[in-house]
């Protein structure tokens, strides 16, 4: 493989020269390296070691080029996302795969390096294939420069996408040019009454045809007396498409179509998961599961709360602790893996020490088959050799 051309460190930025220098200073004293962005998806990483030197990456940030012509845009690694899509909304564009802020401190880099995708997913395609390339730091402070700003980029292997979803392990993001998309002409939310195993029924049907579907969410109303079983269907697409799809649709299955003022709030809540389901634990005890798995997998014949995306293929379940097993056996069986999203809010409150936390985070991760996971170290030994960034993070000698 023909290394990337890496860059001179006095050719760089003060911030990234800054950003070299912590991680000599790290490699000489041993110590661990923590890439800090906004912080927005902490919540989702065990706590850093306490000699962990932090490497924030926030001063880094500004539009580095935007052509609305080539659908690409390109910005440095503290970039706010809200930045960046109110600047393609000015052209009628923006990120297809929708990815969640969870806080208005959310960065271009903690994206990439979170690999999160929205209620899109399923349709529009995850982050990941929306990277064109990247600008990264290694391990060794390297400045290394992969991908580039075009859509069909074939030279050599695609690590600029192995970056997305490898939350700092493997290099502190600097840069990263993303395609972007129109803004669809017509948007339509339908609503369906329909219980779990109907509702996934009709989305395997509604899969097969040439309809303009976007997103999904499946959801059972607790706080209601008589909890209504509601289906949610986002179509987005070219105006005689949605049009003609409404119709078609209502007809297949008993609903209404929605005001879209309204619905566009609502979507924006599920991608930010600030609807009910995600705000209002059912239990103490209880811990939010992610399912992902085959959107034909069987409803999950479980007691607990739960929430459906992706059409069928993400599924939410507020479960206790020690259901972790089951819920895990389920998703392997179903061609997926279960993560720990959220710790029960009583975990929360009493692990004050390290130990208890740590605890938490080792079961968050479904461990990877064993090929996969030689396949992890070895890269985790090519971009960091040190171990030193953000070491353990995943588990597994990672």
């Amino acid at each position: 493989m023909q290394a990337p051309p890496e860059t001179a460190a006095s050719a760089l930025a003060p911030a990234l020269q800054s950003w070299i220098e912590i991680l000599q200073a790290a490699r000489l004293d041993g110590r661990p390296v923590h890439p800090v962005g906004g912080g927005s998806k902490a919540f989702l990483c065990p706590p850093p070691a306490p000699d962990a030197l932090a490497l924030h990456t926030g001063a880094h940030r500004g539009i580095v080029a935007y052509e609305p012509s080539e659908l690409v845009v390109t910005a440095r690694a503290g970039t706010p996302l809200a930045e960046i899509e109110a600047l393609l909304a000015t052209q009628g564009q923006h990120l297809a795969f929708e990815p969640p802020h969870f806080d208005p401190g959310a960065t271009l880099g903690g994206a990439v390096a979170a690999g999160l995708s929205g209620p899109a997913r399923a349709s529009a395609g995850a982050l990941r294939d929306f990277v064109l390339g990247v600008h990264v730091l290694n391990g060794r402070g390297q400045y290394l420069e992969f991908g580039g700003q075009v859509m069909k980029n074939v030279a050599g292997y695609d690590l600029s996408r192995v970056l997305a979803g490898s939350w700092g392990s493997l290099g502190v993001l600097a840069q990263a040019s993303l395609k972007v998309l129109p803004l669809p002409p017509a948007e339509a939310t339908l609503r369906f009454d329909l219980p779990q195993a109907a509702a996934l029924e009709q989305l395997a049907r509604w899969r097969a045809l040439p309809l303009p579907l976007n997103a999904s969410c499946w959801v059972r109303d607790l706080s209601a007396a008589h909890a209504p079983e509601h289906l949610y269907v986002r179509l987005r697409g070219a105006a005689a498409a949605v049009a003609a799809a409404c119709p078609q649709m209502l007809t297949a299955a008993r609903g209404e179509r929605l005001d879209a003022t309204a619905c566009a709030a609502d979507w924006q809540a599920c991608r930010e998961q600030t609807l009910p389901f995600f705000t209002q634990p059912p239990a103490p005890d209880a811990a939010l599961w992610r399912l992902s798995v085959a959107p034909t997998s069987a409803t999950l014949d479980a007691p607990w709360p739960t929430l459906i995306e992706w059409h069928g293929g993400l599924r939410w379940v507020w479960a206790p602790l020690n259901q972790a097993a089951p819920l895990r056996a389920w998703a392997q069986a179903q061609g997926g893996h279960a993560t720990l999203w959220r710790s029960p809010q009583s975990a929360a409150v009493a692990d004050a020490d390290h130990n208890a936390t740590a605890t938490q985070a080792a079961m968050r991760l479904t461990p990877p088959a064993p090929a996969l996971q030689a396949i992890h170290q070895r890269l985790k030994a090519e971009f960091d050799p040190d171990g030193l960034l953000n070491p353990g993070r995943w588990g597994w000698g990672l």
